[in-house]
């Protein structure tokens, strides 16, 4: 056997590991080339905006006071807190507020890079009043869409998904004690369409 050739083994890993390496790359490329010739983004968006003035003034704050550096919000920024798309159909306004103000009082729990100091974001809580009611406005206007992860109702209309979750999971006293929002929501729909139809 030559010096320097490999062996069987070693021909066998180098070439399935140069087969996933080139697979990488061509699903890269193919999913680049299909985002770039489509109308339609490659992922759902399930997340919305719609700024008042001082929403708008907050979204400055925001990204001025460096928030992106380790929050996400309109999309943009890092993932290495937060991400804050959606939080305003989870939160209040008022609750956002006061989490801006008083972190660790507002959360109950010790947080990583907020509350007192020395932390990172601990200087959030000492902007000046106005700076911290837009960036509540701000926070409060970035919305979930129904259904998505960071919504708190479920989607519109029927899932056997969740059908077979309450199913299987939910007790059965929840059927006394609770409605299900989505028949709600198709009570109101129709009774809004008769209405309409009346006037």
């Amino acid at each position: 056997m030559a010096k320097g050739s490999m062996k069987l083994g070693e021909k066998i890993l180098f070439g399935v590991v140069a087969l996933i390496f080139l697979f990488a790359v061509g699903s890269y490329v193919m999913l680049e080339v299909m985002r770039a010739h489509s109308d339609k983004p490659l992922y759902q968006v399930n997340d919305h905006f719609d700024f008042t003035a001082e929403g708008l003034k907050g979204s400055v704050i925001f990204r001025k006071q460096q928030c992106t550096s380790c929050h996400k919000a309109v999309r943009n920024g890092t993932n290495m807190g937060l991400d804050l798309d959606g939080v305003g159909s989870k939160r209040s306004f008022q609750y956002l507020y006061n989490f801006l103000k008083n972190p660790e009082a507002t959360y109950e729990a010790v947080t990583l890079d907020h509350g007192p100091a020395p932390k990172e974001a601990a200087y959030v809580a000492k902007l000046p009043e106005a700076d911290l009611h837009a960036l509540a406005v701000f926070l409060s206007e970035l919305k979930a869409d129904r259904g998505s992860a960071d919504a708190p109702l479920p989607p519109k209309g029927k899932s056997g998904f969740i059908d077979e979750m309450i199913k299987v999971w939910a007790p059965g006293s929840w059927k006394s004690e609770f409605t299900d929002v989505r028949k709600e929501d198709k009570a109101n729909s129709k009774e809004a369409q008769s209405n309409a139809s009346t006037k």
